[in-house]
Protein backbone atom coordinates (compact mmCIF):
# COMPACT_ATOMS: atom_id res chain seq x y z
CA UNK A 1 0.00 0.00 0.00
CA UNK A 2 1.14 3.44 -0.93
CA UNK A 3 1.57 6.20 2.05
CA UNK A 4 -2.01 8.30 0.80
CA UNK A 5 -3.76 4.34 1.17
CA UNK A 6 -2.46 4.07 4.94
CA UNK A 7 -3.72 7.43 5.90
CA UNK A 8 -7.06 6.01 4.51
CA UNK A 9 -6.81 2.90 6.48
CA UNK A 10 -6.09 5.17 9.41
CA UNK A 11 -9.17 7.37 8.88
CA UNK A 12 -11.03 3.79 8.55
CA UNK A 13 -10.15 3.03 12.26
CA UNK A 14 -11.18 5.94 13.15
CA UNK A 15 -15.15 5.24 11.57
CA UNK A 16 -14.74 2.14 12.89
CA UNK A 17 -14.52 3.23 16.75
CA UNK A 18 -17.56 6.15 15.63
CA UNK A 19 -19.70 3.08 14.41
CA UNK A 20 -20.03 1.68 17.82
CA UNK A 21 -20.42 4.59 20.00
CA UNK A 22 -22.04 7.12 17.75
CA UNK A 23 -25.51 6.49 19.00
CA UNK A 24 -24.00 6.84 22.82
CA UNK A 25 -25.26 9.74 24.28
CA UNK A 26 -22.87 10.49 26.80
CA UNK A 27 -20.11 9.66 24.00
CA UNK A 28 -21.36 12.30 21.56
CA UNK A 29 -18.20 14.51 21.84
CA UNK A 30 -15.57 11.46 21.45
CA UNK A 31 -17.49 10.46 18.61
CA UNK A 32 -17.04 14.00 17.22
CA UNK A 33 -13.35 14.24 18.13
CA UNK A 34 -12.82 11.09 16.31
CA UNK A 35 -15.16 12.38 12.94
CA UNK A 36 -12.30 15.37 13.25
CA UNK A 37 -9.49 12.77 13.65
CA UNK A 38 -10.89 10.90 10.44
CA UNK A 39 -11.35 14.16 8.34
CA UNK A 40 -8.20 14.78 9.11
CA UNK A 41 -6.55 11.77 8.00
CA UNK A 42 -8.44 12.05 4.75
CA UNK A 43 -7.55 14.96 4.12
CA UNK A 44 -3.52 14.04 4.86
CA UNK A 45 -4.20 11.24 2.04
CA UNK A 46 -5.24 13.57 -0.42
CA UNK A 47 -2.28 15.76 0.70
CA UNK A 48 0.29 13.13 0.58
CA UNK A 49 -1.02 12.28 -3.01
CA UNK A 50 -1.21 15.87 -4.17
CA UNK A 51 2.50 16.72 -2.57
CA UNK A 52 4.28 13.12 -1.71
CA UNK A 53 5.03 15.09 1.71
CA UNK A 54 2.10 15.39 4.37
CA UNK A 55 3.11 18.45 6.99
CA UNK A 56 2.12 18.34 10.60
CA UNK A 57 -0.85 20.16 10.24
CA UNK A 58 -4.12 19.29 12.26
CA UNK A 59 -6.41 22.14 11.06
CA UNK A 60 -9.19 21.02 8.81
CA UNK A 61 -9.29 24.19 7.30
CA UNK A 62 -6.29 24.76 6.15
CA UNK A 63 -5.28 21.00 5.32
CA UNK A 64 -8.37 21.44 2.81
CA UNK A 65 -7.70 24.50 1.42
CA UNK A 66 -4.63 22.49 0.11
CA UNK A 67 -6.58 20.20 -1.43
CA UNK A 68 -9.87 21.72 -2.27
CA UNK A 69 -9.03 20.99 -6.25
CA UNK A 70 -9.31 18.00 -5.55
CA UNK A 71 -12.28 17.31 -3.00
CA UNK A 72 -15.66 19.87 -2.41
CA UNK A 73 -16.72 20.30 0.59
CA UNK A 74 -20.40 22.15 0.83
CA UNK A 75 -20.68 21.93 4.43
CA UNK A 76 -17.89 23.89 5.28
CA UNK A 77 -19.43 24.76 8.77
CA UNK A 78 -19.61 21.33 9.98
CA UNK A 79 -15.55 21.67 9.14
CA UNK A 80 -15.21 24.83 11.00
CA UNK A 81 -16.89 22.98 14.53
CA UNK A 82 -15.08 19.86 14.12
CA UNK A 83 -11.82 21.99 13.77
CA UNK A 84 -12.91 24.06 16.95
CA UNK A 85 -13.80 20.72 19.32
CA UNK A 86 -10.06 19.41 18.35
CA UNK A 87 -8.61 22.26 19.44
CA UNK A 88 -10.92 23.07 22.82
CA UNK A 89 -10.62 19.38 23.25
CA UNK A 90 -6.72 20.25 24.73
CA UNK A 91 -8.37 21.50 27.29
CA UNK A 92 -10.13 19.84 29.90
CA UNK A 93 -12.56 22.14 30.92
CA UNK A 94 -13.57 22.85 27.24
CA UNK A 95 -13.19 18.94 26.08
CA UNK A 96 -15.39 18.01 23.38
CA UNK A 97 -17.71 21.29 23.95
CA UNK A 98 -19.71 23.26 21.19
CA UNK A 99 -20.86 26.74 21.59
CA UNK A 100 -23.99 25.51 23.57
CA UNK A 101 -22.44 22.61 25.26
CA UNK A 102 -21.97 19.45 24.76
CA UNK A 103 -22.80 18.04 20.69
CA UNK A 104 -25.96 16.26 21.14
CA UNK A 105 -26.60 13.02 19.88
CA UNK A 106 -28.13 14.11 16.78
CA UNK A 107 -24.90 16.08 16.26
CA UNK A 108 -22.73 12.62 16.55
CA UNK A 109 -24.97 10.88 14.40
CA UNK A 110 -24.45 14.65 11.96
CA UNK A 111 -20.35 14.32 12.13
CA UNK A 112 -20.21 10.66 11.44
CA UNK A 113 -22.50 10.59 8.07
CA UNK A 114 -20.65 14.20 7.37
CA UNK A 115 -17.16 12.23 8.04
CA UNK A 116 -17.97 8.79 5.92
CA UNK A 117 -19.27 10.94 3.18
CA UNK A 118 -15.54 12.61 3.14
CA UNK A 119 -13.99 9.32 3.75
CA UNK A 120 -16.01 7.93 0.77
CA UNK A 121 -15.67 10.84 -1.61
CA UNK A 122 -11.45 10.48 -1.07
CA UNK A 123 -11.91 6.57 -1.75
CA UNK A 124 -13.44 7.38 -5.20
CA UNK A 125 -10.72 10.16 -5.83
CA UNK A 126 -8.25 8.33 -5.29
CA UNK A 127 -9.06 4.86 -6.89
CA UNK A 128 -8.93 2.74 -3.75
CA UNK A 129 -11.75 0.64 -2.80
CA UNK A 130 -12.76 1.10 0.74
CA UNK A 131 -12.52 -2.48 1.34
CA UNK A 132 -9.01 -2.34 0.89
CA UNK A 133 -8.43 -0.43 3.61
CA UNK A 134 -10.29 -2.50 6.00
Amino acid sequence: MNLSTEWLKAAYLDLENIKYIVNVEHLSSVTAFHSQQAIEKCFKSLVQHKYNKVKNQHDLLKLYESVSDLINIDALDNLDTLNQLYIDSRYPGDMGLLPYGKPSLEDAQEFYEFTFDIFNQVCIILNVDPDEVK
